[in-house]
């Protein structure tokens, strides 16, 4: 029985924790001056991708539209993934792309894994962007089946089918679970909520085997990355980077910080004096409170 070739898209993206992000006059991110990490939502596509390389042993392929830099999110999400190969797609041609140039990018650097997919992930969103629109774009172009907001998957390797959870939205009702079936190949945006779940002996004992695997292989991850440029892609430079992008940038601002209204008494908690006047203050504050 051939095994399962799995691929997952991430994305590099701005550390929001540093708290400085720097953009370039035309609107577009400055990567070079803003500290950058693996996206949280592409690490938990990269954790679903591991729950079946444990599962049924599956391949993992990872790839990744970017600058340079963008190899060490690769590496972190090897290290959760145990990928046994990494594809950066770096080229300046590519810069400045929205959803639609990315996806096309990202596109044809899929068709350079020799293996026939069958199942693609990609985080529900990105935090720089947060528009969800990369992952059905390469579904879309790839032809794969596209199930978006999963919760929970298992496949039937034998059928080539995947069975999934998926949280939908209607009108009136707070949550909905669908439960769907697809014959592979399929692409998978995987929702924030997902969680592994391994039930088995067996499966906990393949996780920690594959997890110190994952470790050893993100150490010397530049032994399992390949790096593609759009000559090497083959790819239509009129479908690509800022030419393949018709998202317009109109303006980006920074948000104002809001100026401070609040004060902050430092109490003496073993003062009984202190601790009296912190009472009164708060039963003032009670008392002008108005309950309907």
């Amino acid at each position: 029985m051939e095994p399962l070739n799995i691929a997952v898209i991430i994305k590099l993206e701005p550390d929001f924790s540093e708290g400085n992000v720097s953009y370039n006059p035309d609107g577009t991110l400055n990567r070079a001056e803003t500290k950058n990490t693996l996206g949280p939502h592409s690490a938990i596509a990269a954790e679903a991708a591991f729950y079946a390389k444990v599962k049924y042993g599956a391949n993992i392929f990872i790839g990744t539209m970017g600058p340079p830099i963008a190899d060490l999110a690769l590496q972190q999400a090897q290290e959760i993934s145990d990928a046994k190969e990494l594809h950066l797609y770096s080229d300046r041609a590519f810069a400045g792309a929205d959803t639609l140039g990315t996806a096309e990018a990202i596109r044809a650097g899929l068709g350079k894994i020799e293996e026939n997919l069958d199942l693609v992930f990609s985080g529900h969103r990105a935090s720089d962007g947060e528009t969800g629109q990369t992952g059905p774009q390469v579904a879309w172009k790839l032809g794969f089946t596209f199930l978006g907001n999963v919760i929970s998957y298992d496949v039937d390797v034998e059928k080539r089918t995947v069975r999934a959870k998926r949280l939908v939205s209607l009108q009136g009702v707070d949550v909905v679970i669908e439960e769907v079936e697809a014959p592979l190949p399929v692409f998978i945006a995987i929702d924030p909520s997902f969680k592994s779940n391994y039930k088995t002996v067996s499966e906990r004992l393949a996780f920690q085997k594959y997890k110190k695997e994952a470790q050893m292989r993100a150490k010397g991850y530049k032994n399992y990355l390949k790096v593609f440029n759009v000559e090497q892609l083959g790819v239509d430079p009129t479908l690509i980077g800022l030419p393949g992008s018709p998202t317009i940038v109109y303006k980006v601002e920074r948000v104002p910080k809001s100026t401070a209204t609040r004060q902050v008494t430092v109490v003496d908690g073993s003062n009984p004096e202190e601790i009296k006047k912190v009472v009164i203050k708060m039963r003032e504050a009670l008392l002008a409170m108005v309950i309907k």
